[in-house]
């Protein structure tokens, strides 16, 4: 393990826009609990597909691109609060 200095853009928690060292861009950490949560969403819909029922499919895309939407709008957000240029 190696200890470093990260910049913090947003209180910390949930989704905290940091950026590391050696890094131009901040990037979002997400804790392990709510990867583990998108990483069962997205087999949900795997699934949803597999059973041909698009419709619990769509459903649940647009459950998880809505939270990706809000997790953007709080990166871009912070990136605006501190002059940082989007890197996309």
């Amino acid at each position: 393990m190696e200890r470093v200095e990260a910049e913090l853009f947003t209180p910390g928690g949930n989704n905290a826009v940091v950026r590391l060292p050696g890094r131009h861009f901040p990037g979002v950490l997400v804790q392990g609990d709510s990867l583990h949560v998108l990483r069962g969403e997205v087999a949900e819909i795997l699934a949803a597909c597999e059973r041909g029922d698009l419709a619990e499919a769509g459903d649940t895309a647009g459950f998880v691109l809505s939270g990706l939407d809000e997790l953007l709008a709080g990166y871009e957000a912070a990136l605006a609060d501190h002059g940082i240029r989007r890197p996309y």
